[in-house]
């Protein structure tokens, strides 16, 4: 297929004892000008709720969004989710658990609010318990709001930076999509199940990293050579009939 990394091949079909984990943004969907503006096909919905049947529930959104950004964007479909690069996870009895945020978090969104005001194209994203800083529409301001975030990290304790595809967030360093996926597979109907994580980003790394050590399918879309993962697909265009695919006899 044009496009894809010829080091990984492409992705086995599903069996019914695999745990399915993808991510959004870059992965299931194509990136838009904001967050906003991303479009879910009608087609896709229709896709994961078969997929989920077929696997028991079994099947996860990962995302850097929140919970609520995340249903919208798919309703009525209403999944498990690991949201927020993790430090909000849904699991598959309904039941939602959310890392605090820290004291000085609002103080900081401030003071990234009147840093974006003054580069026009900039985008924050107050996350409540995260904050992310958008330079998709001002490549020109990336330095602005590396620097920004880089500084701001001292005044948040326990947070740590997770770069991404024209973003820098400030997040809880408690937790990431490994850990996410890792307390999912401990929960049903996860739990003893072989995992599968389709992801593109740098903040989809440790996702894959966890699956590997488990056994897994790792599945990087685009190309990009430092990354773990074990199999491609060249875009979120080729994720959907690749998922579209398993609910058509071609999985086990």
């Amino acid at each position: 297929m044009d496009g894809l990394d010829a080091t990984r091949p492409r992705p086995p079909a599903l069996h019914r004892d695999h745990a399915l984990f993808l991510d959004i943004d870059g992965s299931l969907v194509e990136f838009a000008s904001r967050p906003e503006c991303v479009v879910v096909p009608a087609a896709l919905r229709s896709t994961l709720s078969r997929l989920s049947g077929s696997l028991d529930g079994a099947l996860a959104l990962v995302s850097g969004r929140e919970v609520d950004a995340i249903d919208a964007l798919f309703a009525p479909l209403r999944l498990p989710v690991a949201a927020l690069h993790g430090h909000a996870l849904r699991t598959g009895d309904g039941v939602l658990r959310q890392t605090m945020p820290a004291a000085t978090m609002p103080a900081v969104v401030a003071d990234a609010a009147m840093l974006c005001r003054q580069h026009i194209g900039t985008l924050i994203e107050d996350k409540g318990v995260s904050i992310a800083l958008h330079w998709r529409n001002a490549p020109g301001a990336e330095r602005a709001l590396r620097a920004f975030a880089e500084d701001a990290l001292a005044r948040l304790p326990g947070y740590r930076l997770q770069p991404g595809h024209c973003v820098i967030e400030l997040v809880p360093a408690c937790a990431d999509k490994g850990s996410a996926i890792a307390s999912l597979l401990e929960e049903p109907p996860f739990r003893d199940r072989r995992p599968v994580f389709v992801g593109d980003d740098l903040t989809d790394e440790p996702g894959f990293r966890e699956v590997n050590a488990r056994g897994g399918i790792s599945v990087l879309v685009g190309m990009r050579e430092d990354s773990a993962a074990r199999h491609a697909l060249p875009d979120p265009a080729s994720v959907r009939d690749w998922l579209d695919s398993l609910t058509h006899g071609e999985s086990a």
